[in-house]
């Protein structure tokens, strides 16, 4: 088989460029052969044709309701910095380092249960989980609204974070197992743009929804969270019927649209589609890949200052002497720009193959606006360093998932290995919650230095690493110097080395 010339793995035909797309009729590959093509028959414009169509059916399908649940989880997870400028920790009378406590222990749940919520995602179906955890943290939520004291709040905050756990790297699983890996990365960007689209939505609707205040004898800080909650519930239930299972079983498919499906998965190098039996092996294949760590080390870059930023972002600009509604409208903005630049930077590496130069190029953005934030006291220029900020991190975490993904082969070590990334990078969320202290308004010198050390060390400096190390290593096995691995071995046996199979190219 002829190496293919790009890091996707693919190289484009003549055919390929004047139809503007890639086409399904492949040829069999090393490990194995493609399933029969129910479209033979057909010329290659009628299956560029039938294949638009079919990617078209599955956005609509799976996407716009995926990134609702995910508006809905950043949300939820989110509101309490929203909550607190309408008097929260006055009303339950704790302090400012009791406040980052119930912040920080939402982190520690939710990180110690992401490990495992792929591999349950797999075996109880994407139909029941999501559904089953979305009620769950709607409950959750709504109780948050009903606490009067610090014992209350923590006891909430951190069942939210283990039922919440299970949605954020089950839905990057999920998606990963029905697109090609050249089509992943501008519908993960799509999807987590949800949570940048929730920030603008969240300001908004906190502002709206405090001014129930008093309402039902509710503080307007309860009413965020019992709302939102019981939003949360209905959207639950509404999932039993939204959400699909994996392609080889999902109803919306016809037998036609599913061998089609699972034939151009398998011709992008993947076997995501198929039945396969968890065992050990596959997780420790996930702990002992050098790439599992420097992917999480990355992933922590980006969603440290994530999480900084959405829980403090309204303290930051309540920093800049803007009270309680208008520095709510005012985080609106940052969002919005960020929403969009993450969805173009998702088009972007998808057009280009590359992942790791944007992941560099966009964390200069964040570098540079935490930077402003550290050097001056004027508030119109830090306020253009929070937009700043806003577009360094949010393309970032997209980026890097889908990073991960298209580096990762095999379903259970796809699925444990996005656990591990996801869940070390959201126990960084505890040093997100103690970083802005009360103490040191308005200037956040801590918060915004630790901000900007994530930023440069680890997201910029990881992925100039993992680019790096990723380069050297298909270069060995464009050289053959890795054959040596399939020796002796069945097609079975080659299909199993998953992403260790000398004929995969890493994503750079």
């Amino acid at each position: 088989m002829d190496k293919p010339d790009s890091d996707s793995g693919h190289s484009p035909s003549v055919d390929e460029k004047n139809l503007g797309t890639r086409p399904v009729d492949y040829e069999p590959l090393a490990h194995g052969h493609l399933p029969p093509d129910p479209d033979a028959h057909l010329s290659q414009e009628e299956k560029a044709r039938i294949d638009r169509r079919l990617l078209w059916k599955l956005d609509l399908r799976l996407i716009p309701w995926l990134c609702l649940l995910y508006l809905i989880s950043f949300l939820d997870r989110t509101n309490i910095g929203n909550a607190r400028l309408v008097h929260l920790e006055d009303d339950l009378n704790i302090t400012g380092g009791q406040y980052n406590a119930a912040l920080s222990l939402f982190f520690v749940s939710y990180s110690l249960a992401e490990p495992l919520t792929n591999v349950l995602l797999k075996r109880l179906r994407p139909s029941v989980f999501i559904p089953a955890i979305m009620v769950a943290w709607g409950i959750c939520m709504t109780t948050m609204g009903l606490v009067h004291n610090f014992q209350g709040l923590m006891a909430a905050r951190f069942f939210l974070g283990l039922a919440e756990a299970g949605l954020f790297p089950g839905i990057n699983y999920y998606l990963s197992c029905w697109y090609r890996r050249d089509e992943f990365g501008i519908r993960a960007a799509i999807f987590f743009s949800a949570a940048a689209v929730s920030g603008s939505f969240g300001g908004l609707l906190a502002a709206a929804i405090a001014k129930m205040d008093g309402v039902g004898g509710k503080a307007g800080w309860s009413w965020i969270f019992i709302l939102e909650g019981i939003a949360t519930v209905f959207i639950g239930i509404a999932s039993l019927w939204m959400v699909f299972d994996f392609p080889d079983e999902a109803t919306f498919l016809s037998d036609v649209d599913r061998e089609r499906v699972i034939r151009r998965l398998k011709a992008d190098q993947q076997s995501s589609a198929e039945h396969e039996e968890f065992r050990m092996t596959y997780f420790w294949a996930s702990v002992k890949d050098w790439k599992t760590w420097l992917f999480a080390a990355i992933y922590m870059g980006a969603v440290a200052p994530l999480y900084a930023f959405s829980l403090f972002l309204p303290t930051i600009i309540n920093g800049l002497g803007y009270q309680d509604t208008q520095a709510q409208l005012l985080s609106v903005p940052p969002y919005a720009a960020a929403a969009l630049l993450t969805v173009f930077i998702g088009f972007l590496a998808d057009r280009t193959h590359q992942r790791g130069l944007y992941n560099m190029g966009v964390s200069v953005l964040g570098i540079v606006g935490f930077a402003m934030l550290l050097g001056s006291k004027a508030p119109g220029v830090q306020y253009a360093g929070t937009f700043l900020g806003a577009l360094g991190i949010y393309p970032c975490i997209a980026n890097t998932i889908t990073w991960v993904s298209n580096n990762t082969e095999g379903v259970y070590k796809r699925g444990v290995t996005m656990g591990f990334v996801i869940g070390w990078g959201n126990l960084n969320g505890v040093v997100s919650s103690n970083i802005y202290r009360r103490k040191d308004r308005p200037t956040y010198y801590v918060g915004h230095g630790v901000v900007f050390a994530y930023l440069f060390v680890f997201l910029l400096g990881g992925s100039a690493l993992q680019y790096l190390l990723l380069r050297r290593e298909n270069a060995k096995r464009r050289a053959g110097k890795l054959d040596h691995l399939v020796v002796g071995k069945s097609k079975k046996e080659i299909e199993e080395l998953g992403d260790i199979r000398p004929n995969f190219i890493y994503t750079l």
